[in-house]
């Protein structure tokens, strides 16, 4: 049923790495411990698994195994997607990641490494919803709510792209995390959420027949780590990724988490 999902997802993934870091020996962090921060909110790049509690998902996985290969540690801490590039700006954190997109504004803040993922912003909808085929739509029929997490892309295109640009449009519902706006729309609270085809994936793999995709994709997104403007940590994470790149260890992510995971 979620077949083409998957095939959008898995031809996002195949986008490279913009870095000129190729494979091949990497620094040596003598064992030094990283601060990485996420929300645990984002299914399935970063989120509690729902049997212990423990934090799971793509970015773990991916940046563990970046520590790994550096020969360094993670000291893993949560923070509300509000504060945390903020958090990382000041040092409070030295890495960040919440399928943080990258974006000249936020560039003027943390520094980001290269890109890990490219996706694609789609409007998600239950799955029995036949009011909404395209952003015209949703626009036309006042009576229809969109859920959204402030100071996000997806915000940002729901007030420009799909409604007038007035950020204080009351058709636009805050929520404190995307499984927040996810959740009211399966409750009937909101009418669409904006999501990538990323978490979108994630989301319709979690609640099968729950959700739906419509519409052709709003815009496309690169997500990347975030670090504190000058971190000495740049240049190995992005070798780091750039092996991983060229080895398969990232496909085999995307496998894990975006085919085996929904499927299980």
């Amino acid at each position: 049923m979620h077949t083409p999902v998957k095939f959008v997802a898995a031809a996002l993934f195949a986008f490279g790495l913009t870095s000129a870091a190729t494979a091949g020996d990497l620094p040596d962090l003598n064992g030094r411990t990283i601060v990485a921060v996420t929300e645990n909110a984002y299914t399935p790049l970063n989120f509690a698994d729902p049997d212990t509690g423990e934090g799971i998902g793509w970015e773990y996985d991916a940046f563990n195994e970046i520590a790994k290969r550096l020969n360094a540690k993670v000291d893993w801490q949560l923070s509300s997607w509000d504060v945390m590039i903020q958090a990382v700006k000041d040092g409070q954190f030295e890495v960040g990641m919440d399928g943080i997109t990258i974006t000249d504004e936020r560039k003027q803040q943390v520094d980001f490494s290269d890109p890990y993922m490219v996706s694609q912003q789609f409007m998600l909808v239950r799955a029995d919803e036949d009011r909404i085929s395209s952003p015209d739509d949703f626009s036309r029929d006042e009576s229809l709510l969109i859920g959204a997490q402030a100071g996000t892309t997806n915000f940002y295109v729901a007030v420009y792209d799909v409604l007038d640009g007035d950020e204080s449009n009351p058709r636009i519902k805050l929520f404190e995390t995307f499984g927040a706006s996810v959740q009211a729309l399966k409750t009937g609270d909101v009418d669409m959420v904006l999501m990538d085809a990323t978490s979108a994936n994630g989301y319709m793999g979690a609640n099968p027949g729950a959700f739906k995709l419509v519409g052709d994709p709003l815009g496309t997104e690169e997500f990347g780590f975030i670090l504190t403007p000058g971190s000495d940590l740049l240049g190995p994470i992005n070798a780091a990724l750039a092996e991983m790149k060229a080895d398969g260890t990232l496909d085999a992510l995307n496998q894990k988490w975006f085919f085996d995971y929904n499927n299980q």
